[in-house]
C-alpha cells in the first residue's frame, strides 16, 4: 500500500481538487483506493457527494486502537471508497497532543487498512505543525501543489525543510497548479521550475471543469476527461505511478 499527502502550507492552490482527481484516476487504473478527507472543511468529501461525518469524531477515530475501516464509506465509484471529513478534525491537533506518540497515530490507523487498499490519498488542511508531522510519518510520498507566484515556491520551500526536518529521505513532489499561461507572470515560473527536479513536468491549468466540481459533484477527469487540466491531472498520476513503482493489477477477465 502506498499513501500520499497532498499538502499545502495555505489553502486555494488546488490541493482538494488534486487529491479528488488523483484519486478517481487511482482507481479507474484498477487500483483499490481510499481518499482520507482530513480537512474538516470536507471539501473532497462533498465532491464525492458525501456527508462530512464520522460518528465518534476525531476523537474516537484518533484516540485508540481503532480499525479505520469501520469509519470508510463506499463512493459510487467502483475500486474508490472515502473515509469522510468531520467539522471535529478542527481540533485533530488538540488530539493528537494527548497521544504518546502523536507522529505514529496516522501510521498505525493506516496499517489496518493496509490488505484493502493499493493506493491511499490524504487531502490535508492547510498548515504545517503535529498533524503534518503524523501525515508525514505515515507516507510514503508529499505531493504539493504550488500556484505559479514567487511566493509560493518560496511556501513550497517551506514544506520540503518541514519533511526534511521530521523524515528525512521522504520523497517531496510538487507540481504548478491553477496555470494560465496569458500571465506573464505564470510563464516566467513556469520556466523558473522547468529544471527543477523537485517538480513534476505536469501542470495543471486553471479551468472552470475543476471550479464546477463543488456544484457538480463530479471529479473534473470525468466531468471534462479531454479538458487541459484533467490532461494535467492525469499526466501527474502517470508521473506517481512512476515514481511510487505502482504495478497496475492484470485484468482477470
Amino acid at each position: 500500500m502506498k499513501v500520499v499527502a497532498v499538502a499545502g502550507a495555505k489553502g486555494g492552490i488546488g490541493k482538494t481538487a488534486t487529491a479528488v482527481n488523483l484519486a478517481m484516476l487511482s482507481s479507474q487504473a484498477g487500483f483499490r483506493t481510499l481518499l482520507w478527507d482530513l480537512d474538516p472543511q470536507g471539501a473532497a468529501t462533498h465532491c464525492y457527494r458525501a456527508k462530512a461525518k464520522v460518528k465518534g469524531g476525531a476523537a474516537k477515530v484518533l484516540g485508540g486502537r481503532r480499525d479505520l475501516a469501520n469509519f470508510v464509506r463506499h463512493t459510487d465509484y467502483e475500486l474508490l471508497d472515502l473515509l469522510p471529513a468531520d467539522p471535529s478534525f478542527r481540533i485533530v491537533d488538540t488530539v493528537l497532543s494527548t497521544r504518546r506518540w502523536p507522529e505514529r497515530v496516522l501510521r498505525k490507523l493506516l496499517r489496518s487498512v493496509r490488505d484493502r487498499y493499493d493506493v491511499v490519498f490524504l487531502d490535508c488542511a492547510p498548515g504545517l505543525g503535529i498533524v503534518t508531522e503524523s501525515i508525514i510519518e505515515a507516507s510514503d510520498l508529499v505531493l504539493a501543489p504550488v500556484v505559479p507566484a514567487p511566493l509560493a515556491v518560496r511556501g513550497f520551500d517551506q514544506i520540503a525543510e518541514f519533511v526534511k526536518e521530521h523524515q528525512p529521505g521522504m520523497p517531496v513532489l510538487a507540481f504548478l497548479s491553477m496555470v494560465d499561461e496569458r500571465k506573464v507572470l505564470h510563464r516566467q515560473v513556469m520556466t523558473q521550475v522547468a529544471d527543477d527536479q523537485r517538480f513534476s513536468p505536469a501542470t495543471v491549468v486553471v479551468s472552470s471543469s475543476v471550479e464546477r466540481m463543488g456544484m457538480e459533484q463530479v471529479p473534473a477527469v470525468l466531468a471534462s476527461p479531454h479538458n487541459l487540466a484533467a490532461k494535467g491531472y492525469a499526466g501527474l498520476w502517470a508521473d506517481l505511478e512512476n515514481r511510487l513503482d505502482l504495478q497496475r493489477p492484470i485484468p482477470t477477465d
